[in-house]
Formats: structure tokens, sequence, C-alpha cells
């Protein structure tokens, strides 16, 4: 069966999600990472010593989602936490083999995203991105 066209915005958003998804972790598949996790390794190596919370916001996800990936990273030793200002706190920062895992990553990525526009090469994606954002803006702000 192919896919329909849903009626509901979520379940849209939600079905591109998932096929997007799958391609980008295909692409990624060879560096042994996925798309939720390359961006996580993307945003530590850009932001050292982002708390949990503050990555949640950035990424614009939930703190339980996060924890669970931040656990499979932490356990591939990809990232390290540091206690905070808080002992509650948590500081992450991405390790040396992270950084490695992340440098092997990143041409695959490149190929995601032109693949991506290749098979979208009717849609305007500046504007795609610019209107997915304005969304989280306003309704997850």
């Amino acid at each position: 069966m192919k896919p329909i066209r849903l009626p509901c915005y979520c379940g849209s958003l939600r079905q591109a999600s998932r096929v997007v998804t799958q391609l980008y972790d295909q692409m990624l598949k060879p560096s042994g990472v996925k798309i939720t996790q390359f961006s996580i390794l993307k945003l530590l190596a850009a932001c050292p010593d982002l708390t949990t919370g503050g990555m949640a916001d950035a990424l614009a996800m939930d703190s339980t989602t996060l924890t669970r990936t931040l656990k499979i990273l932490q356990e591939n030793r990809w990232i390290e936490a540091a206690t905070g200002t808080d002992r509650r706190q948590r500081c992450w920062r991405i390790t040396a083999d992270g950084l490695q895992r992340l440098q092997h990553a990143e041409p695959l990525w490149e190929g995601a995203q032109k693949e991506f526009t290749r098979l979208a090469d009717d849609v305007d994606l500046d504007s795609l991105t610019r209107s997915v954002f304005l969304l989280v803006q306003k309704v997850g702000g």
C-alpha cells in the first residue's frame, strides 16, 4: 500500500518526519550513527557543556526521549557527563571517540542532504525549513 495523504497536521508532519528519518538513517548507517544521534553530537561539538534541559530546549525534544538517546551515546562513549553547578544537573560534552564518529558521519550526512535535495527537487526547501522552524517557535515556544 502506498502512503496516504492525512487530514491531520500532526499526522502529516510525523509521516514526513518518518520517511525523511529513514532516508538519513539509511545513508548514515556505515557510520553507526542515527540522525537523532548525529544532531546531538553536532550540537555538543558546537556547544560543549550543555545541560540536558538546554539540549532539550535547543532541539525542541522532550527530556524523556532525549535522556534515552543520551544514555545510548554515553554507553557508546561518544559523550560524557559532568556534574553541573547543582549536583542534580548534568552537563554533557562530546568525547574524542564521539568527535571521531561525528567526523566519519558528516560526509554521509552531506550525502543524505544532497539526496534529499534531489528527491525534493520541486519543493522549495529553504521555505520549508523556514516554515517548520516558525512552527517550532510558535507551537513549542
